[in-house]
């Protein structure tokens, strides 16, 4: 859930009136919200940097608020200020309008090079806006948290908002050779060219995670005014030209993306949110953007639409008994406009621009639950009598655990994340034999796949622990994830049982006695009559030769036991033979 942070007192100055502590976090309960934290900035540098790092910031409270993830309306304080005073019937929800203006309507001319990068973009015009430092500060902040959201980290959709004064309309979005883009971008002093500035922004800490979105295109897009002016490089960077200040009054809102309804969604949010602030409260100026097709389309598109909710599902589906009128009320109390119609029992709600979360009926439901109150529906016995039972796997799993520790071996519970390194190089295999899947876009190279086979995990532990007393015997009982095209994900889960055993010997003894044991627990007797068991010769990139043995159980390959290569011991900076056994217990259920 995003985390939005406000100062208290701005809050509360917003709001109308102040709260206790206690009183405000009961009102974000009763909104479904939840008041995190409460601290500042001193109190935040404090904990992460240090108290003498912390000298000289700001002892003003700051309330951290968790907002659902897609609720994009609550991200700022202009938004939760508007529906927690709309909840309390303070005020009535605002009705956004698009108007056109009287002169020469703004435009953007999308050019076909666009295509293969990043196709879409609209646009807005905030019109003689007014801005305070705390109210320039939610707008820039907003923008963050929407790209943090929805927009994916700006791989969906980028924001640019531009000071239309220092611009010339009408305006080209097109896609131009890296080396052809010169421009002096935001808060720089000289022009470079797109090519200098993906290697000056590769360590920059906020702009370094957007560069991999379009680095290796030969293409990049960028957006020009009539006079050749640079506004932006989406989703990089904006030019500083165009840089928006306190003091701007007119706002130019571009957002680019490969996602047209999330873009669509993203200005919709920024205009109604800050058009509070404009001379005519939540009106907002048309503009138009030209696609390369030739069609014509007007933003923002401010859409209402009508949904019908019948009273008495809303009532079963929350198990409430409420009037039709009162239900309206309650929804109308969401900033969602409601009237009973019709025979009495349906009800017609208006979706405003705000709440794209608004797809089906249950999510209307949903806030009708919320507005009444989750601690006033009176508790009820379930009319259908069932019996909650442990999953069979879980099941196995719990009781292999108890016994496993009773052989006398450690339980270890490791990253269901690791390196390609750890599951491929280090055990003599290749990462294409592995069948792992592969982490998009990693944030450390100790977290690139999902791991295929416990054994490095554990490796790992001991050699964080080979300080310790020996012999040192481990185990783990997890999932293991495997590629399989048949599965609707693509991938599928597989619940493994892995031991090990590290020592001065390599005690194969220890460890073919220990799978003696589970067998003998599982009841699958040895030898391969009814559905026993055995043990076959085998061959392992990670065993050491003639070391190695397969297991079948029940007509099938369950895993594989042996001593470990001293190749592998070493990659894992082990000094000391080991030994390990690693099986499915999937098909004992």
């Amino acid at each position: 859930m995003p985390t939005v942070s406000l100062k208290r007192d701005l809050l509360f100055r917003a709001l109308g009136r102040t709260y206790t502590d206690e009183e405000f976090d009961e009102l974000c309960f009763e909104f479904g919200l939840e008041l995190d934290e409460i601290t500042s900035e001193k109190e935040i540098i404090s904990k992460e940097q240090g108290n003498e790092k912390a000298q000289g910031a700001s002892d003003v409270v700051l309330y951290k608020i968790d907002v659902p993830a897609n609720r994009y309306d609550l991200l700022c304080l202009e938004g939760l200020v508007r529906g927690l005073r709309v909840f309390k019937e303070r005020i009535k929800a605002p009705m956004y309008k698009r108007v056109i203006p009287n002169g020469e309507i703004q435009k953007l001319i999308i050019t076909e090079e666009t295509a293969k990068i990043r196709p879409y973009a609209v646009v807005a015009v905030l019109r003689n806006i007014k801005f305070t430092k705390d109210r320039y500060e939610s707008f820039i902040e907003l923008q963050e948290k929407l790209h943090q959201n929805i927009c994916r980290k700006r791989a969906l959709v980028a924001i640019g908002t531009h000071d239309l004064d220092t611009l010339s309309g009408p305006f080209t979005y097109t896609a131009k050779k890296p080396s052809d883009i010169k421009f002096k971008p935001l808060n720089k002093t000289k022009e470079y060219t797109a090519c200098e500035l993906m290697n000056i922004y590769k360590t920059d800490n906020h702009l370094k995670h957007y560069l991999h979105i379009i680095e290796n295109k030969p293409l990049y897009p960028v957006i020009y005014d009539s006079n050749g002016v640079v506004l932006s490089m989406p989703p990089v960077i904006n030019g500083h030209h165009s840089k928006i200040t306190v003091n701007t009054r007119n706002i130019f809102i571009e957002c680019t993306g490969t996602d047209f309804t999330k873009a669509k969604i993203v200005l919709d949010i920024i205009v109604t949110t800050f058009s509070e602030y404009c001379e005519n409260q939540f009106t907002v100026e048309a503009a138009e953007v030209v696609f390369p097709n030739g069609k014509l389309h007007t933003f923002p598109e401010l859409a209402y639409r009508k949904e019908m909710v019948r009273a008495d599902l809303i009532n079963k589906k929350v198990g409430i008994r409420e009037t039709p009128e009162n239900l309206a009320k309650l929804l109308t109390r969401m900033c969602l406009k409601s009237e009973v119609i019709g025979d009495g029992n349906q009800i017609e709600i208006e979706i405003p621009p705000t709440r794209a979360d608004i797809i089906h009926a249950c999510d209307i439901i949903e806030d009708a639950a919320i507005a009444y109150g989750y601690n006033n529906i009176q508790m009820t016995l379930p009319k259908t009598y069932t019996i909650a039972n442990q999953f069979p796997l879980n099941k196995l799993t719990e009781l292999l655990r108890h016994d496993m520790a009773a052989a006398g071996f450690t339980e270890a519970l490791t990253f269901a994340l690791c390196s390609q390194e750890d599951i491929a190089d280090k055990l003599g295999l290749d990462i294409s034999a592995t069948k792992a899947v592969l982490i998009s876009n990693p944030k450390t190279a100790e977290f690139q796949v999902a791991r295929t086979t416990l054994l490095p995990g554990l490796l790992k532990t001991i050699a964080a622990n080979r300080k310790m007393p020996l012999p040192l015997k481990l185990f783990e009982i997890s999932d293991i994830v495997i590629k399989d095209s048949s599965r609707d994900v693509g991938a599928r889960n597989y619940r493994h049982l892995c031991a090990v055993y590290y020592n001065k010997n390599p005690g194969f003894e220890i460890i073919h006695g220990l799978l003696d044991r589970i067998m003998q627990l599982l009841d699958v007797p040895p030898g391969e009559k009814k559905g026993g068991y055995v043990i076959r010769a085998s061959e392992g990139p990670a065993f050491f030769p003639g070391r190695c043995a397969e297991i079948f159980a029940r007509g099938q390959s369950i895993g594989k036991l042996g001593v470990l290569h001293p190749d592998v011991i070493t990659k894992f900076e082990l000094t000391m033979p080991c030994s390990c056994v690693e099986i499915n217990i999937e098909p004992f259920l």
